[in-house]
């Protein structure tokens, strides 16, 4: 009697690869449903502290607070994920934004601006774990393969990002047939969304990426999480001039991104555009932001990190002239804010993939929550001063900042790398 043949056994790179698929598949479901949340409670919130307050200048904290609350949770959520694992750190993250909603929705109902916008820096934690999840999805993808993952998951935010502010008027709407105070309903459906990410990342993102990429680096799980995560984060980049470089040129891309794109509905609604039209520009430059994302992962995994991060230099340079010389001419803001969409994805997907692979695999969450906390306070503060800029100067003399600012990144970039030779590339 011949007994059966024995099964082969599964190789630990056939095992990353299955684990991998599915961790891509896990992280960018969370990301379309959590990305509706941000979407749907980002569409109303400036317009409902407008009604609360009865100003249109607090009516402005409304953005400020959420982008605020995503750069403070930043650092808490790279702790946990530290500690525990992605999925500790993603859960951090949305649990915060649920709290946030629900928060929010019960200020609308009291009719308090103040309790509002402690909410919203709550909801912020949505944007934290969205930007924490692309970093995720490097854990244990190939190195040569690893801004291709990123930007999968970077690309998943596509769906809500657009899907959401449809979803916002409905969910009013329904919202009241329920009892709820007006305009508290999408709050409550921005609610349910991040509900249902939590429910996605604690149930499904199992075996955690981080913790199995430890293991096969000979890591204990938690081991830096009991390290402070600042100075850890310090202490690497002080080592590591590579990732230095990525983490400026995040800040820098998305500093220039958020700059000229708050300031651009402003600039439409003064010459004379309609809402219609303004809408129109604002999605077509959200689709610059992501659909591309992938082709840019891809590239950045062909030609190199750098040099995909200096061609979104490059990119968000000629969106800033475009911006800054349009005039009245709205198919020039339109083609400018594009360009713009096009330089932060470089950026952000190319310097995060960097970012990932310059660091040691204990430190990594460390020194990526830091860029995500950078890379907020740069963006809360690019648009405090592009406001001011645009309200004593002009809309041109923002694209000139702007354009100077990136040229000057960019400028360094190119030097650095070139006196580094090949190993800076």
């Amino acid at each position: 009697m011949t007994s059966a043949p024995a099964k082969p056994a599964v190789s630990p790179s056939d095992r990353f690869r299955s684990v991998q698929r599915r961790t891509l598949a896990v992280l960018s479901a969370a990301q379309i449903v959590g990305g509706v949340g941000v979407a749907v409670g980002l569409a109303l919130s400036s317009v409902v502290v407008d009604e609360l307050s009865g100003s249109t200048v607090i009516s402005g904290f409304a953005g400020t607070a959420t982008v605020l609350g995503a750069a403070l949770l930043a650092l808490p959520t790279a702790k946990a994920s530290g500690m525990g694992g992605r999925r500790a750190g993603l859960s951090l993250a949305y649990v915060a934004a649920l709290t946030g909603c629900a928060i929010s929705v019960l200020a609308i109902s009291l009719g308090t601006w103040p309790l509002l916008l402690a909410g919203l820096v709550l909801v912020g934690g949505g944007s934290a774990g969205g930007l924490a999840a692309r970093y995720s999805a490097t854990d244990l993808a190939p190195k040569e393969r690893s801004a291709r993952h990123l930007s999968l998951v970077v690309w998943a935010s596509t769906i809500g990002s657009v899907a959401g502010p449809n979803l916002a008027e409905p969910a009013d709407r329904i919202g009241m047939r329920l009892g709820l105070a007006e305009k508290a309903g999408p709050f409550a459906f921005a609610a349910l969304a991040f509900a249902l990410a939590l429910v996605v990342i604690v149930g499904f993102l199992r075996p955690d990426p981080l913790r199995l990429a430890r293991e096969a680096d000979g890591r204990r799980a938690g081991e830096t999480g009991r390290t402070r995560t600042i100075s850890t984060a310090w202490q690497t980049l002080r080592t590591t001039p590579m990732a230095r470089r990525a983490l400026v040129m995040i800040a820098v891309s998305h500093t220039a991104m958020v700059s000229v794109m708050s300031m651009t509905p402003v600039k439409l609604h003064h010459d004379g555009s309609n809402l219609d039209v303004i809408g129109l520009v604002i999605s077509l430059h959200i689709a610059g932001m992501y659909v591309m994302s992938p082709v840019v992962g891809w590239l950045a995994d062909r030609a190199g990190k750098v040099p995909v991060l200096i061609l979104g230099s490059a990119l968000l340079l000629a969106a800033a002239a475009l911006a800054g010389t349009a005039g009245h001419r709205v198919w020039q803001v339109t083609a400018a804010l594009v360009l713009l969409g096009l330089g932060w994805s470089c950026g952000l997907v190319a310097g995060s993939a960097l970012v990932t692979e310059s660091v040691p695999i204990e430190r990594r969450p460390a020194v990526q929550g830091l860029s995500d906390l950078l890379m907020n306070v740069c963006g809360a503060t690019g648009t405090i001063i592009a406001g001011v800029i645009v309200g004593l100067l002009g809309y041109g003399v923002l694209g000139l900042v702007v354009g100077v600012m990136v040229a000057l990144a960019g400028l360094w970039l190119t030097l650095v790398r070139r006196r580094g030779g090949p190993a800076a590339a």
